[in-house]
């Protein structure tokens, strides 16, 4: 089992930066990878960023560029970086641990970008 706990959300206006912080316990060991997804109202939860033990990164085209996914191994805490920020990225974000045969996620914390 592996337990995540989001923080950092909040609500910033348009081009304004917001760092999210994955705090992971538990099962640390069997986890390949972690990602930062998130679920705007009425739409379907997505995945933005993607880190894998090797420290190899991937982005959703909506993110890229704006947004950085990083890691803290000694402190098992995953980070979302998150620049420029438009009214569309609006949304409540989750973390997620990949493992073998199984994924968990956090609670989610809110983003909300707004004049």
């Amino acid at each position: 089992q592996v337990q995540l706990v989001e923080s950092g959300g909040g609500l910033v206006q348009p081009g304004e930066s917001l760092r999210l912080s994955c705090a992971a316990s538990g099962s640390i060991f069997s986890i390949s990878a972690m990602s930062w997804g998130r679920q705007a109202p009425g739409k379907q939860r997505e995945l933005v960023a993607t880190i894998t033990r090797g420290g190899s990164t991937n982005y959703a085209n909506s993110v890229k560029g704006r947004f950085t996914i990083s890691r803290d191994s000694a402190k098992n805490t995953t980070y979302l970086q998150m620049n420029s920020l438009k009214p569309e990225d609006t949304a409540v974000y989750y973390c997620r641990a990949l493992c073998v045969g199984a994924d968990y996620w956090g609670q989610g914390t809110q983003v909300t970008v707004s004049s």
